[in-house]
């Protein structure tokens, strides 16, 4: 190399080095811009290669796979099988009351759960359950997005300054599994809601064993002193709205809510993909 190319080689390198050089201002310049631009290019290519892609690798059924017109929706026949709970039923827990003007179960009139309402997208069952399963064992994690479509009625009536949270996982377990499948819930509850979620604010502090064979009371004292809320952190005066994919019990997610309310919380609800309305399921 000469020494007048070998200068101006010196000369560029100083001007990338000092944001002289016109490629870095263009950086530069795209960067103060914000994340902005960047999203709304994002948005409008995925708009233009939305037919090529449905053409390639068209919508299918999230219950048995067949191709339906919209991503993230059940076919006709998987549709039927599904019993969607809407704004119904125990006011507090959300179990369907049939036959009666009440609007509150005889559990929680015993026994009032700090959860100050809970509500479920669908009744657990056949399909309901084989989405949990390949969400959480078969690492379908698109599924994710599909169960907050349908969960995401029960968002409507939040303050804006409501929280996302997330049932949290002991880290050994999440180290096992790969991912949180209530995180990811939560994460696409807050893309279409508009709500903030936090996800490390409730943490878990200790492992808990399987809660699939244990009656109710063996649950709660399973999860019992099972969850915390991190150093630091502050809930006082908010309400929170725990997410996870199946409710069975509400153990769990009383146990969080005695810990955030604890910390000032001002009301816990919980909402979820399913929730176990009878019995049977308990054990499945």
């Amino acid at each position: 190399m000469g020494p007048r190319r070998a200068a101006r080689s010196r000369r560029s390198a100083l001007a990338w080095r000092s944001n002289k050089g016109p490629v870095t201002r263009v950086l530069v310049l795209w960067e103060a811009a914000g994340d902005k631009v960047g999203m709304q290019l994002s948005t409008l290519a995925m708009r233009l290669a939305r037919p090529a892609i449905d053409f390639a690798l068209p919508p299918r059924c999230a219950g048995c796979g067949v191709i339906v017109d919209e991503v993230g929706s059940f076919c006709a026949d998987c549709w039927t099988k599904i019993e969607f709970l809407g704004a119904g039923g125990c006011r507090r827990c959300g179990i369907p009351l049939e036959a009666t003007d009440a609007d509150t179960c005889a559990a929680c009139l015993a026994q009032p759960s700090p959860v100050d309402r809970m509500r479920a997208a669908v009744a657990y069952g056949e399909i309901a359950r084989s989405l949990a399963l390949r969400l959480k064992y078969g690492r379908k994690t698109a599924l994710a997005a599909t169960m907050a479509r349908y969960m995401s009625v029960h968002l409507g009536d939040h303050p804006s300054d409501s929280i996302l949270m997330p049932i949290p996982l002991h880290r050994r377990r999440l180290w096992g599994r790969g991912f949180n499948q209530a995180v990811l819930i939560a994460r696409a509850l807050a893309e279409g809601s508009g709500l903030h979620a936090e996800f490390r604010t409730l943490v878990r502090t200790r492992a808990t064993p399987s809660l699939k064979a244990m009656s109710l009371a063996q649950r709660r004292r399973a999860v019992a002193g099972a969850f915390a809320l991190a150093a630091g952190r502050q809930v006082s005066g908010r309400t929170i709205i725990l997410v996870d994919d199946v409710l069975t019990t509400g153990s769990t997610a009383s146990a969080c809510a005695r810990v955030l309310k604890r910390a000032g919380a001002d009301r816990v609800e919980l909402i979820s993909w399913a929730r176990v309305v009878r019995p049977a399921h308990l054990v499945r």
